[in-house]
């Protein structure tokens, strides 16, 4: 539960130790670059760092090849301090073009090979002709047309006396499926525009035949041929294109690399500002690498290096690095959703995780469907790595603890009763359906304490921020904490007929603590050295103070009913399932329960993610937390060493 601590690194020097400096010292992912611009007096000559980037052009073209062949480069390939030479830059040209060459080629193949297929395609509606195809379409005095019909015009074509009186008109049919007649038709050349138009008011759609020579039949074991042929050749170039591959894309692997990396060296050089042979940079450390950075420079002729707090140098605010347990690290997801902590400010993931585990165990609470959760959310982490899988696992052991307690296993309620006697009790701790108020009383208690612990959580930080003002007169400060806690104490005093404190005490508590909400704007001014904290109007400032506090009220309520919810959907729970065994029926159907299971899983657990996710957002962090940090993005070369 804290944020890394972190020192401002200046580094100036020659420009020439530049390269070796991000490469030795700066590229293992514990510095953080700034524009070193914002650091120095722009009288001093020095200028942002320009330089043509000659590695994009060439780590483009070496993506965009391995992606034409299906090849995924690997980036590990590099070689310390590898230099970008003609020879390797060759390469890149030169397996480039000889890859185009068999793509054209290859292409050029295919496309021989699609004709053939069509020629296929076409040639076998008319093989039932015993005509020889070339010497039908060389005929000096005859017009031939192929085609196809819609199965209406042929009836019409066969029917129409006007048509079959016609001396000129003949239609050889080949072939039919459920919609199309296909065949071929003649005419004398001097009458083919008029044929013509009979058969286009018949639909006909003609189709160019490819030059062949022979039978239908004849041409259609041709193509096949040629097709066996077009596919060797094929498999030809694939042989000859793999060759290439396994010959040089080792080479392409190492360029691949180097190029990645000196494009990176070229990317963290822009933040850098230059003085004709000198240079000056600038970038947050966290203070733990710190030391073992600093004994790096000092190995470096011509390079200086200070640190800096940050309290030293205001000019940007630190970077945020969380830094928590392992165990807490996967509800860093959540945190993230809502915006990371400013340097300042308190890292909650650890609160986070505790608190989102627990209520959502007690929401949804059973052994079996826990366990499926567990291993659902263990699957997605390894083999999608979602961060999301990672937080449901302890979520799911958090149900499978919650089931014992309520005695659940897939529904079944009465599964652990012998478990439960075994340890010498009468039966399962808590019977939900029959323990409402109870499980209701305990939301209740559990939001009212985890408001509070929103509270302090608030306090803690505005001492840390030293507003201490804030921390003891705002509405999520002290004051409001013991206003909260006294109206708390008061509905439970009217509620339960019992006394924890006199009335008479809580009735001054809330008094005084009511007004102290409403002028708090005065003693915080006063305190934190605001600049205005002086009212203009008097009367304004009370009517506006006035609906403020009846804000905080209502704020209060609203957060504290809010986890109502949690007991809810403990009841819910249980509910669905009995809706699931009614279902079933006395037979207990196991397929209907099996399918109700899942649908509970699927539907209940998104829902109760939810709803635990926006208990945290709304009814805790709102009080505390302000998500305005801005992520700590070092830099981090892979160097294969």
């Amino acid at each position: 539960m804290a944020i890394a601590k972190m020192n401002l690194a200046k580094f100036s020097g020659k420009a020439d130790m530049l390269d070796k400096l991000i490469w030795d010292c700066l590229a293992d992912g514990n510095f953080h670059p700034e524009q070193a611009s914002q650091y120095i007096s722009a009288s001093m000559g020095y200028v942002p760092f320009y330089e043509e980037n000659l590695y994009r052009q060439p780590l483009q073209e070496i993506k965009e090849l391995a992606s034409s062949i299906g090849y995924e480069l690997d980036d590990s390939a590099t070689e310390r301090n590898l230099v970008l030479d003609e020879e390797s830059s060759g390469l890149l040209s030169e397996v480039k073009d000889d890859l185009k060459a068999l793509a054209d080629e290859k292409q050029l193949l295919i496309d021989q090979k699609t004709r053939c297929e069509n020629g296929i395609t076409v040639f076998s509606h008319y093989i039932d002709l015993d005509i020889n195809l070339d010497k039908l379409l060389e005929s000096e005095f005859i017009q031939v047309r192929f085609g196809r019909m819609p199965l209406e015009s042929y009836e019409k074509f066969v029917s129409s006396e006007a048509i079959q009186s016609n001396p000129y008109v003949m239609f050889i049919p080949s072939s039919h499926d459920e919609q199309f007649y296909w065949g071929v038709y003649f005419t004398p050349k001097d009458k083919k525009e008029e044929i013509d138009r009979i058969f286009a008011g018949l639909y006909f759609e003609r189709f160019k035949v490819p030059g062949a020579a022979g039978t239908p039949k004849d041409i259609i074991e041709h193509l096949k041929e040629s097709i066996d042929i077009l596919t060797k050749q094929i498999e030809e170039i694939d042989r000859r294109t793999k060759e290439l591959l396994d010959e040089n894309m080792q080479e392409l692997d190492i360029l691949y690399s180097t190029l990645l990396v000196r494009n990176e060296i070229y990317e963290m050089k822009k933040n850098v500002v230059v003085n004709g042979e000198y240079f000056f940079c600038v970038g947050w450390v966290t203070r733990a690498s710190a030391k073992a950075l600093k004994e790096k420079v000092e190995k470096l002729d011509g390079i200086s290096m200070e640190l800096w707090k940050p309290e030293e140098d205001t000019t940007n605010t630190p970077p945020t690095k969380l830094k928590n347990l392992k165990i807490a690290r996967p509800f860093e997801f959540f945190i993230d959703m809502y915006g990371l902590p400013g340097y300042h400010d308190v890292d909650v993931t650890s609160f986070v995780a505790v608190t989102y585990t627990i209520i959502f165990g007690l929401m949804f609470g059973d052994i079996g469907q826990g366990f499926v959760l567990s291993i659902a959310g263990y699957l997605m982490w390894k083999f999608k790595k979602m961060a999301l899988g990672k937080a449901l696992i302890p979520c799911g052991i958090s149900s499978m603890i919650f089931g014992f307690v309520f005695g659940s296993v897939f529904g079944y309620e009465h599964l652990l009763d012998p478990v439960y006697h075994a340890l010498g009790w009468k039966g399962k701790p808590l019977e939900v359906m029959d323990s409402i108020n109870t499980v209701l009383l305990i939301a209740i208690g559990i939001g009212v304490g985890l408001v509070c612990v929103a509270i302090l959580i608030n306090i803690y930080a505005c001492i840390k921020r030293k507003h201490f003002g804030e921390a003891i007169f705002s509405q999520n400060g002290i004051v409001g904490l013991i206003f909260y806690l006294s109206a708390a104490c008061f509905a439970f005093n009217f509620m339960s007929g019992q006394t924890l404190v006199a009335n008479s005490t809580l009735g001054i508590l809330l008094a005084v603590g009511a007004v102290l909400l409403m002028i708090k704007e005065i003693p915080i001014g006063i305190i934190d050295k605001h600049p205005d904290w002086k009212p203009e109007s008097i009367g304004d400032f009370v009517a506006q103070n006035v609906f403020e506090l009846l804000e905080y009220v209502l704020s209060y309520a609203s957060n504290t009913v809010s986890f109502l919810r949690v007991g809810a959907f403990v009841l819910v729970h249980a509910g669905m399932m009995m809706v699931v065994f009614s279902l079933a029926g006395e037979s207990e159907n196991i397929f209907v329960i099996i399918l109700g299971n899942i649908l509970v899983i699927a539907l209940e657990g998104l829902l109760t993610g939810i709803q635990v996710l926006r208990l945290e957002f709304y009814e805790m962090f709102s009080r505390f937390y302000e998500g305005n940090g801005r992520p700590f993005n070092a830099i981090k070369i892979n160097k294969n060493k």
